[in-house]
C-alpha cells in the first residue's frame, strides 16, 4: 500500500515537472488594453501598440476593454458604449489587426452575443460565485476567466472553476487582483497564485487592478500605477502563467481606472522582462 502511495506520489511529481518545462518553453498570456471603451480612435492605438509588440517579441497579446463598467463607485461615472456598439468597436479591432478580444460580462444574458466576437469571457471579481452567469459564459464555449473575488482565497477559486468546467468550458483561468478589507486599499499574498494553479494551470496575474483602493479618490477608485512592474515581477517569482494590463496612453486622462492604468509606453519594456 505503502509502495503504491509513493509510485503515485512520484507521478503526480513527474507531472507537475513536465507542465513546468512545457510553460518554460512558451511566452505567457498577456492582456492589455485600456479600462472602458472610450473611442475607437483609442482603441486603434492601442490595438497599434499591441499588435507591434506581438511582432518583434512573438506574443500574442489579448486586447481588453469593456462595454460596460457596472460596478463603477458613482453613478454619475462613465460605464461605456453599451454592448450592441461595445462589440461592435471590438469586432473591428479584431478585423484590423488580427487580435484575440477578451471582455468582460455582468449578466447571464450576455454571454452569447458577447462570444460572437470575444474569445475570452471574462467574470468579474465581484460576480466570480455567480453560479448563472458563470455556467452561461461556460456554454458559449469560449475560454472562461475567472477573476478571483476581494473576500475570497485563492484556494476558495476551486468551486467556480468547477462551476465552469461542469457546465461546459473546456478552458478556464483564474486571475489574482488582491484581497480588500476595506479602508479603501486593496492586498495582495502572492501564495494565491500558487493555490490557484492546483485548479487550472492558466493563472494571471491582474497587475493593475491590484493597485488599485477602491473608493479612494472622492467617489472614484484611485490607486498607484508606480507599483505595476513590481507586482509583475513578483507574480513571475510566484509562478503566474500570465500577466493583465490596463494600459492606456494618456492614463491620467482615461475615464476608467485612470490611477492604475499603465503608459502605454511602458509596456513594451515590461513585457520583454516577463517573457525573458
Amino acid at each position: 500500500m505503502a509502495f503504491s502511495s509513493l509510485i503515485c506520489n512520484f507521478a503526480a511529481l513527474l507531472c507537475i515537472f513536465y507542465n513546468q518545462m512545457e510553460t518554460s518553453h512558451h511566452n505567457p498570456i498577456i492582456i492589455a488594453g485600456p479600462c472602458v471603451i472610450e473611442s475607437q480612435e483609442l482603441l486603434f492605438t492601442v490595438a497599434d501598440e499591441l499588435a507591434d509588440i506581438n511582432r518583434s517579441f512573438g506574443t500574442d497579446i489579448i486586447f481588453k476593454a469593456s462595454f460596460d463598467k457596472a460596478n463603477r463607485t458613482s453613478l454619475s461615472s462613465f460605464r461605456g458604449p453599451g454592448l450592441e456598439r461595445g462589440m461592435e468597436m471590438l469586432r473591428m479591432v479584431k478585423e484590423r489587426y488580427g487580435l484575440r478580444i477578451l471582455t468582460d460580462i455582468h449578466e447571464a444574458w450576455q454571454a452569447e452575443p458577447v462570444a460572437r466576437v470575444a474569445d475570452v469571457l471574462q467574470i468579474p471579481a465581484f460576480l466570480c460565485r455567480q453560479t448563472d452567469l458563470l455556467a452561461a459564459a461556460a456554454r458559449t464555449g469560449r475560454v472562461v476567466n475567472i477573476k478571483k473575488g476581494q473576500f475570497l482565497s485563492g484556494a476558495d477559486m476551486r468551486y467556480p472553476v468547477e462551476k465552469a468546467r461542469q457546465s461546459g468550458a473546456d478552458e478556464v483561468w483564474l486571475t489574482e487582483r488582491g484581497n480588500s478589507f476595506g479602508y479603501n486599499n486593496l492586498v495582495v499574498d502572492f501564495r494565491n497564485l500558487a493555490d490557484m494553479l492546483q485548479w487550472t494551470p492558466t493563472v494571471i496575474m491582474d497587475c493593475t487592478h491590484s493597485v488599485q483602493r477602491p473608493g479612494g479618490a472622492d467617489g472614484k477608485t484611485g490607486g498607484d500605477r508606480r507599483f505595476v512592474p513590481a507586482m509583475a515581477l513578483a507574480a513571475k517569482a510566484f509562478g503566474a502563467t500570465g500577466y493583465f494590463f490596463e494600459t492606456h496612453p494618456d492614463p491620467d486622462r482615461g475615464l476608467s481606472d485612470a490611477a492604475n492604468m499603465l503608459p502605454l509606453g511602458e509596456l513594451r519594456p515590461l513585457v520583454e522582462k516577463l517573457i525573458s
